[in-house]
């Protein structure tokens, strides 16, 4: 499932370069006033590496992102944000026009440590005020960007600071709060990491990063509507989706932690296949292990961030997704009239005679959306789709595929390409007798009789 724009492996390493010239040339202004901004264009997943001084920690990857490098100044870990238009592709073949922060959206991931005290630099390009409120941190009140209460809102074309110290450690979010139906509805947030100050304390393999977030944009346009309230039709990943999300690479027997936060408009029960897995964070902080709980889908409220983790230990390519299924498709109409069971075969030579072109769908279920090659509209994709080893996969949105694989090293998030089932592990087609099977058509509960006691 090698993207055409991915850069994770050695592309990886081009990204990472970048974040790494961008941040030397922080340390060259690192007495000059404002820090430098980094910027990214890039829908690929950047790697960032370990930390050179500081408490170590392994640092998260943010699936079709990348983390926001930061200066040194007296002690203070600066970084600098701006609030500006942004092109985001959402996939190959479809941008779309946001509002982000330092050229994407989501926004870039800020990540420190438990015990640091940040410095935040916010300078607002947008044609409106602006704030950012710390979703989930412990600050001072006038710190917590709700605009006009916290603070007057950021005008356009100023900078404001924001200074406080991380006293615990977690899964955070930052976006608006001011006028934040427009502005969080055009792409506006991001994620907040903060390491515990012990590297011993709750240590993982593998740390990835989703936010969720949607949008409602017609097909053929490419600003989102802003007063949509619950039926959006693209439902992304990073404002990314299906079959443009990259996977979860990861060596067998890793171990490994998922964070996932949910700014859309709706709760999304996040799914894996193939393993079991202990919750072990909520944007309120650790879960004791005492009070760990086993899932094999969580459900991410609006407003809200859980974290889970599993051992690594079975081999192959496992589907992770929102378990609505409306939320595995892309550019989804909601007016789409039902045609299951239909003949539109009289219908069809009818049509035939002035659109030649036509092509009945939806008679057998909208499976066929996902083989077909139909004419879609400019800066669109379409609602059904990506290929794997045996066919069409029929998603879109909010799915990727977890990818387990032997020998993996520990800095390559490379796309090894599709699992080959052993021998004898891949359902096949049976072409002998089958065994007799029960049937029942009524609607009443049966009671199944005990078996019999055995001698």
């Amino acid at each position: 499932m090698m993207n055409r724009r991915q850069l994770i492996g050695a592309g990886a390493a081009g990204a990472a370069g970048a974040a790494l010239v961008s941040s030397q040339a922080w340390g060259k202004t690192s007495n000059m006033g404002l820090p430098e901004a980094a910027q990214m264009d890039s829908a690929a997943t950047a790697i960032t590496p370990r930390p050179a001084s500081g408490p170590d920690y392994n640092p998260v990857v943010t699936l079709n992102g990348w983390t926001l490098p930061h200066r040194m100044n007296n002690g203070v870990k600066e970084f600098h944000l701006i609030a500006e238009p942004v092109e985001r592709e959402l996939a190959d073949g479809m941008i779309a026009h946001l509002w982000g922060y330092n050229g994407q959206s989501t926004g870039p991931t800020i990540e420190a440590v438990e015990g640091d005290r940040v410095r935040i630099y916010v300078t607002n390009r947008l044609p409106e005020h602006t704030t950012v409120h710390w979703h989930g941190l412990i600050l001072p009140s006038g710190m917590d960007g709700v605009g006009g209460l916290s603070h007057p809102g950021i005008p356009p074309g100023k900078t404001f600071v924001y200074e406080f110290d991380l006293i615990k450690s977690g899964t955070f979010m930052y976006h608006p709060h001011a006028d934040e139906m427009v502005q969080m509805a055009m792409g506006m947030m991001g994620m907040f990491v903060v390491h515990p100050k012990d590297p011993a304390f709750m240590p993982v393999d593998r740390d990835f990063l989703i936010m969720l977030n949607a949008f409602d944009i017609d097909p053929g346009t490419y600003v989102p509507r802003i007063m949509t309230m619950t039926d959006f039709n693209l439902w992304t990943w990073n404002s990314r989706i299906f079959p443009d999300i990259d996977p979860l690479v990861v060596n067998q027997g890793d171990k490994v932690r998922v964070r996932v936060g949910n700014l859309t408009m709706t709760n999304h029960p996040i799914h894996m296949h193939g393993y079991d897995f202990k919750v072990t964070c909520t944007d309120g902080g650790w879960v004791p292990p005492s009070a760990q709980w086993p899932e094999v889908s969580i459900d991410i409220p609006v407003g809200a961030m859980r974290a889970y983790e599993f051992v690594a230990d079975h081999l192959g390519d496992w589907a992770i997704h929102c378990h609505k299924s409306h939320h595995t498709m892309n550019a989804m109409g909601h007016d789409v009239p039902t045609f299951i069971g239909v003949d539109k075969t009289a219908l069809t030579r009818k049509i035939h005679s002035f659109q030649p072109e036509y092509m009945p769908m939806g008679t057998a279920g909208m499976a066929d959306m996902g083989v077909m090659e139909m004419p879609l509209p400019d800066n669109t994709v379409p609602m059904m789709t990506g290929w794997g080893p045996h066919g069409p996969i029929e998603m879109g949105g909010m799915f990727s595929v977890v990818k387990v694989r032997k020998g993996i090293d520990a800095d390559d998030y490379s796309d090894p390409g599709w699992y080959e089932n052993p021998p004898g592990e891949q359902a096949y087609e049976w072409t002998g007798e089958l065994p007799e099977f029960a049937s029942n058509n009524s609607p009443k509960t049966l009671i199944t009789p005990k078996p019999a006691s055995k001698s």
